[in-house]
């Protein structure tokens, strides 16, 4: 709820942001700086301390840009893992004491969500989650759809066809695992408590018997709403993403406000995209050239 709200009052804050993207970034990190420049007032608030504020930062550039952890060796990874605990573990236990009236920000939620027995170094990796499914997952879903509309060469599509037609191809939470709460029967196999079940999203979302051309990139294909029965980028039912119609509303807005000022251009070294528990796009660099508009337009 609150980072619904912030997406719905700060709404007026992106055209600018998007203004100070500069022709040939680099992506997907720019989208992922992007998105976490706008939500870190609603992450960490408005006037974080210097060592809060530079902690999180160090947090997106040394864990949530993709490819990042393996610019690391194990064993710097574990000293910054370390401090980072530290910090963020004081910063819970502090928010703790104080009598909570309207949370402020998403640590402000995490640190009142559980009972007091709960370890702050446990409240730390559930605000770690949530910043990495902001920053890294709406990031990387923003860059595959500006990815494949300037590789596509489609011509002009809606901004939300588009989104979803990124998340259909390139679903950047991949796959799901969940253990069964008592023994199911799926088509043929039997899944036990014992078992984990994984869920692969990407293979759904190309499985012909549900989707027409199901490699390509067709934004129009959601014109008629269809092929929802196969469309799980978010997960399904009760245990779905809570977190989804921010992203897809955020990232609709950021495509329409980047496609409708510029003709964009991709220039990448390789289609391949950046696979780990999230699935980012390759690298690439995106061209921006304004549009001429008529004046009075």
């Amino acid at each position: 709820m609150l980072l619904r709200r912030y997406t719905r009052d700060h709404a007026d804050e992106l055209p600018a942001l998007v203004a100070g993207l500069a022709s040939g970034s680099v992506w997907p990190d720019a989208g992922n700086r992007l998105v976490y420049e706008h939500f870190r007032p609603a992450l960490i608030g408005a006037t974080p301390s210097a060592a809060l504020r530079e902690t999180v930062d160090q947090v997106v550039e040394r864990a949530v840009l993709a490819g990042a952890r393996d610019r690391y060796s194990r064993f710097a990874r574990h000293r910054f893992r370390t401090r980072v605990a530290r910090i963020l573990g004081a910063e819970l236990v502090a928010r703790r004491a104080r009598r909570l009236g309207e949370p402020a920000d998403l640590l402000d939620v995490v640190a009142h969500a559980a009972t007091e027995r709960t370890l702050a170094a446990d409240l730390a990796e559930v605000f770690l989650s949530c910043l990495f499914a902001v920053a890294g997952s709406v990031g990387f879903l923003l860059g595959w759809s500006l990815y494949l509309v300037g590789t596509a060469g489609t011509g002009p599509a809606h901004p939300a066809w588009v989104v979803r037609e990124a998340l259909r191809l390139w679903p950047v939470a991949w796959q799901f695992g969940r253990i069964p709460s008592r023994e199911h029967r799926l088509a043929a196999v039997a899944a036990k408590p014992a078992d984990e079940v994984v869920v692969c999203s990407y293979l759904v979302h190309r499985e012909p018997a549900y989707w027409s051309e199901p490699d390509e990139f067709r934004p129009e294909r959601w014109a008629s709403g269809t092929g929802q029965e196969a469309f799980i980028p978010f997960g399904w039912g009760p245990h779905a993403c809570t977190g989804a119609g921010v992203a897809t509303q955020v990232t609709e807005t950021l495509v329409g406000l980047i496609t409708s000022a510029y003709r964009i251009g991709v220039a990448a070294p390789s289609p391949r995209p950046q696979v780990s528990a999230a699935l980012a796009p390759p690298r690439f660099h995106l061209r921006l050239d304004p549009v001429n508009r008529p004046e009075g337009r």
